[in-house]
């Protein structure tokens, strides 16, 4: 039944309504984005990844709290760290997040003083670098990236944001309360119009720094670069999602009795987890958002693995380097991963498999600015040469022993012959420079669309 749900709601938003001019096919479009956030909770992979940071998080709790704390000691402003970890547990109830915010902090006190420096101060590191680095996994598995932060890297720049951090906290709070108290602010509000700007300011600043520290985490905890408008629509998104499921959550905890009855005292510490999950669910799907704004080519195909039979291999393999020696042929602008990803109209994982497989055979070149060149003369690559590179490229499985059938083995060899002779002696600047030669005479089936870019 849901599968045929999703089918439905697939052939809708992606169907030819979608196309259509006019405020109904962009209706559809914008649609797309919530779909597919939706669609890939439901099939539990982001689910799966906040419960393992809920249990990181309860590793983490104490010391990072413990290691800001210390921090703002030295400038005097440990004591506005309380109200930030109170906003946190606000979620679960008055009641439940002042006694959870009062153990916090009574233990963040006693760390802080006791433990902080040499072996403390390092073991403090070492668990707060390891949660980081979860978190930075998760993002790089909703960003579909495949190779991390190196150790070396990875070690400075969470050690420095972990100094940085605390510091712009307080030169944020610093600032906030300067400006409030400043002449200027006090003058204009005591205007009869903007009297209640302060309070409104007040129950809105939370919000303001969800958003804001939303987007910080989704530009630059991912290990590839990340514009600021997907992020910020994404931290916006995922501010107004904390904002409804917080009262939602609130709600539900002040009114339910049945877990007050079940779990007794533990009741607040159930809360908590509770809240904590949902709150790595809201801040992995705004992550999710952000992405497919940035790469709108993975919005149908999801957190699914792509997988390309050998004929659409060959295709793609014969359309990339057909752009890509066509625009060194005319001088122009040079082909990029993503301009080629949104040209094919194919998710960019696929397109940056095969940019890696024709560098590995030496046909192509990628620069330092991702843009893709010949790696030789267009005139001395085969057409038989690239499709022979896509037809033979490893899955990376294991590869069973050769089992030879003579009968078989004559039959793949003379298909190997009718190919290459086929091709003949052409060449990719024949095809770049005259389109208008039989197909036979080329690779059959290059104007075909691939059937994974509908």
């Amino acid at each position: 039944m849901w599968v045929r749900f999703w089918a439905f709601l697939d052939r809708c938003l992606f169907g030819p309504a979608s196309s259509r001019p006019g405020l109904l096919g962009l209706t559809i479009r914008v649609l797309r984005y919530p779909y597919a956030v939706l669609r890939d909770l439901w099939r539990g992979d982001i689910n799966l990844r906040a419960m393992g940071l809920v249990y990181t998080t309860l590793l983490s709790l104490i010391p990072l709290v413990a290691f800001t704390f210390a921090i703002l000691k030295v400038f005097g402003a440990n004591r506005q760290l309380q109200p930030i970890v109170y906003e946190f547990f606000r979620p679960v109830g008055t009641q439940a997040a002042e006694q959870l915010t009062s153990r916090v902090m009574q233990f963040a006190g006693r760390v802080s003083s006791g433990l902080v420096g040499s072996v403390g101060f390092a073991l403090l590191a070492w668990t707060l670098v390891g949660t980081i680095k979860k978190v930075e996994d998760s993002f790089n598995y909703l960003w579909r990236v495949q190779q991390p932060r190196s150790f070396a890297r990875r070690i400075v720049e969470y050690l420095t944001l972990l100094l940085v951090g605390p510091l712009l906290l307080v030169g944020f709070i610093g600032l906030s309360q300067v400006a409030l108290g400043s002449a200027p602010v006090q003058t204009v509000a005591r205007l009869q119009l903007l009297q209640r700007l302060p309070g409104r300011a007040v129950s809105l600043a939370p919000y303001v720094m969800v958003t804001v520290f939303f987007t910080g985490m989704y530009m630059f905890i991912p290990n590839t670069r990340v514009r600021w408008r997907p992020a910020l629509i994404g931290a916006l998104a995922g501010g107004i999602l904390w904002a409804a499921v917080g009262k939602m959550f609130t709600a539900f905890v002040v009114y339910s009795t049945r877990l007050a009855v079940v779990y007794a005292g533990f009741a607040f510490i159930v809360a908590g987890l509770l809240w904590t999950y949902f709150g790595w669910l809201i801040l992995l799907a705004g992550a999710q958002l952000s992405f497919y704004l940035q790469n709108p080519t993975y919005l149908r195909l999801g957190l699914q693995e792509l997988q390309l039979s050998c004929g659409e291999l060959e295709q793609l393999a014969l359309r990339m380097m057909y752009f890509v020696g066509g625009a060194h042929l005319a001088g122009g602008p040079r082909w990029t991963v993503n301009g080629l990803s949104e040209e094919l109209g194919l998710p960019g994982i696929a397109v940056s498999k095969m940019a890696s497989a024709l560098e590995q055979a030496g046909l192509v070149t990628v620069t330092a600015d991702d843009e893709l060149i010949p790696a030789r003369d267009i005139g001395r690559v085969s057409v038989y040469e690239i499709l022979e590179m896509a037809r033979n490229q490893r899955s990376g499985h294991f590869v069973t022993r050769h089992l030879a059938v003579p009968s078989i083995d004559r039959l793949t060899g003379n298909l190997d012959d009718l190919r290459r002779n086929r091709c003949g002696e052409l060449t990719l600047r024949d095809l770049v420079e005259d389109t208008g030669r039989p197909a036979l005479t080329r690779a059959s089936g290059l104007t075909a669309p691939l059937s994974s870019s509908r």
